[in-house]
């Protein structure tokens, strides 16, 4: 994804506005004091902005919101000495240049008010309505006072709560947080590394899997400068010591001006210099920097077919690097990110990377959806989205949608702030489909057991199997993008998962879901893990079949082991040592051996007995009760058990071996379908192991 700041700039240069940059005053934040003057006219510059965003924006009332959070924060400072008003009018003036509504800004200026001030929530309601005191309410901290130590966790929970319902109440936060992170240098080292650390563990994934990366990219700047200061300034003195490595991306820019404009295809061409931690991968991945690797290309059109003509010209007219191409139109990536993504030569070999995409998909890129606003205003009133899988609007991704489902199966403040830390570590993100055809979302490397989960929820419990692309697999297979997983339930509710389970799942769901069920069934889950006993082998003697007639008078016959035939299967006799005579279907390899060492087969055919012995094989996976329920099932058929054999699984899937006696020949099929029906159970078969040659 690209991880420039924003170029917000287009439609304020448009209308003649001189234009105020976000990567600017961070990266003078970072830089020194400079860039932290106080804002001039105080409204103004939001106004401004938000103009050049929505020239129609009601604005009477943004100026009452401003008047209201100014007189309420009047007196009030920041531990810079400022005036706290300077905090909302940053905050609101940062929302403003990415293209929030007018709604978000109003939020914005009043977001401290409730907190920090004595203007209450159902004052903020009366005055501006209840989708802003929503907002308000959503991004207001909960005191320490009544949570102690949980406060903080327990506040990015309500947060997030909030959050689902409208995602503006996120957008301020980030705003929120990088006003504060660009000032934090007032504050004592140890409370700035920890303000740090939660930015980068939990801010910083949000921003980017909410897709605002002119936010993103700044707040990770300004944590790398607090939390790896070393790195930092060698990769500022790096960027400073090639100020001029631009020069080289200026002339394939304009090659590449040059082509589009003969290939009739309008176009802007811009040099994106990379940010300090862009620079710093980058450092990491090559030994040495070329003078192409301090920015990128972009190249912005009108409509997603210019996309890739251009795409096609570029890479006619200039030699492509193949293995850098990406493209991010036909297949978004789950934060809305859209772009296509390549890599050209120039004339003098000098390689530059380049992100083709709409001044639309721009917009996207760089404020997600802080320019998308909330398509949802009804959801504050305490309603639920209607129970048809995941919204349809990206401003309710599948990822928050599962965060916000296991967060109320967290009540321990501990346990919900390292689940949360560990949900956002995973930054990328798969779709399957389940076996009626919708999608299901899940982070990358999840299992047959996370689908479960998102799924059937606790049903998940009792799962056996899966069938993943139609083919058999076992729970800790791991899922790809694109695939089908048809999740087997066993019918047994009392079942319940393996502690093995937590081995393979990569979502807070699963893994609380699993956890929880172990802890409330500690003898349950060590019957579970223990594998199933081997019982003992019953055999019955060998005797002669009366059903199955050779022409040789005194003759023992046998059925054979390895093919178990029964009427009316097509047979043929074996001679063996002693005089017996074997009997085999005709197709079972063992005849042919045999034949081919010189024994000669002896006719065979089926008596009036109607009863047979048969030896059949049961695949399945493994679970609790699983040789209780076949034997019953074979019991149901009327067949009798001569001997049966259970080996120890392999990968959660057990074989179990009966030789049965069968009152009926006829009744063979029916007996493997019950076999088949008991859950768990995925085949049945007679037995096709080789036979010794007698």
């Amino acid at each position: 994804m690209s991880a420039e700041a924003a170029d917000t700039g287009a439609h304020s240069r448009r209308r003649g506005r001189p234009r105020i940059d976000l990567r600017r005053l961070g990266r003078a934040a970072l830089m020194g004091p400079a860039g932290r003057d106080r804002l001039p006219d105080a409204i103004g510059h939001v106004v401004d902005a938000h103009r050049a965003h929505h020239p129609d924006a009601r604005l009477a009332e943004l100026h009452r919101a401003y008047v209201l959070a100014e007189s309420s924060h009047r007196g009030q400072f920041r531990k810079s000495g400022e005036p706290y008003i300077t905090h909302p009018l940053a905050v609101t003036l940062i929302l403003a240049e990415l293209g929030a509504e007018t709604t978000t800004l109003i939020a914005s200026l009043l977001h401290d008010t409730v907190e920090d001030t004595e203007v209450t929530l159902d004052q903020v309601r009366t005055e501006f309505g209840a989708e802003v005191a929503y907002i308000v309410d959503g991004v207001t901290k909960l005191e320490k006072v009544d949570y102690g130590a949980a406060a903080e966790p327990e506040t990015f929970r309500k947060m997030l709560v909030a959050t689902g319902n409208d995602v503006r109440v996120m957008s301020i936060k980030l705003a929120d947080r990088l006003h504060n992170m660009r000032t934090l240098g007032v504050m004592r080292p140890e409370k700035q590394a920890r303000i740090a650390k939660v930015t980068r563990d939990v801010l910083i994934p949000l921003a980017e899997r909410l897709g605002v990366q002119a936010l993103k990219t700044e707040l990770e700047d300004l944590v790398f400068a607090i939390l790896h200061p070393g790195e930092y300034e060698r990769t500022r003195a790096l960027i400073a010591e090639n100020s001029g490595a631009c020069t080289a991306l200026e002339a394939i820019a304009e090659e590449f001006r040059k082509v589009l404009r003969e290939a009739g295809i309008g176009a802007e061409v811009l040099i994106r210099p990379r940010h300090f931690v862009s620079v710093h991968r980058v450092c990491l991945k090559r030994a040495e920097l070329r003078s192409t690797d301090f920015a990128r290309l972009l190249v912005l059109v009108g409509d997603d077919a210019d996309c890739y003509a251009v795409l096609g010209e570029l890479h006619t007219c200039f030699t492509p690097v193949i293995s850098e191409f990406k493209d991010f139109i036909a297949a978004p990536k789950f934060n809305l990110y859209q772009s296509l993504h390549t890599a050209v030569a120039g004339p003098d070999g000098a390689v530059a990377e380049v992100l083709i995409r709409t001044r639309q998909m721009h917009k996207v890129a760089e404020a997600g959806v802080v320019a998308l606003g909330n398509p949802y205003p009804a959801a504050t009133d305490g309603t639920e989205p209607p129970e048809d899988g995941e919204r349809a609007d990206p401003t309710r991704p599948g990822w928050l949608s599962r965060l916000l489902e296991w967060q109320q199966s967290t009540p321990d403040p501990d346990t919900f702030w390292t689940s949360l830390r560990a949900d956002l570590a995973q930054d990328k993100e798969i779709t399957v489909f389940r076996a009626d055809g919708r999608a299901l979302g899940l982070p990358a490397g999840a299992s047959c057991v996370d689908a479960a989960y998102a799924q059937y929820g606790d049903r998940a419990h009792t799962s056996i199997g899966a069938r993943v692309n139609g083919r058999l697999a076992t729970l800790s297979t791991q899922l790809e993008d694109g695939d089908t997983v048809h999740v087997l339930l066993a019918q047994d509710a009392a079942s319940g998962p393996s502690s093995d389970w937590l081995d393979h799942v990569r979502t807070p769901a699963a893994r609380i879901a699993i956890s929880s069920w172990l802890d409330a069934h500690p003898e349950g889950a060590g019957a579970q893990d223990s594998a199933p006993r081997r019982p003992k082998q019953r055999t019955a003697d060998r005797r002669a079949s009366a059903n199955a007639l050779v022409d040789r008078p005194g003759a023992t016959v046998r059925l054979a082991g390895c093919c178990t035939p029964v009427p009316p299967d097509t047979v043929t006799g074996i001679p063996v040592r002693g005089g017996a005579v074997t009997v085999h279907r005709r197709e079972c390899p063992a005849v042919a051996r045999m034949e081919s060492a010189g024994r000669v087969p002896v006719e065979v055919r089926w008596g009036d007995a109607p009863g047979c012995r048969v030896t059949l094989v049961a695949e399945s996976f493994g679970r609790p009760r699983l040789l209780a329920d076949l034997t019953e099932a074979i019991a149901a058929e009327g067949a009798a058990v001569v001997s049966a054999t259970v080996e120890p699984p392999t990968q959660q899937r057990v074989r179990h071996t009966y030789t049965l006696q069968l009152p009926d020949a006829a009744g063979l099929p029916a007996l493997m379908r019950a076999m088949r029906d008991v859950p768990g159970v995925y085949d049945v078969s007679r037995t096709q192991h080789p036979a010794a040659s007698g």
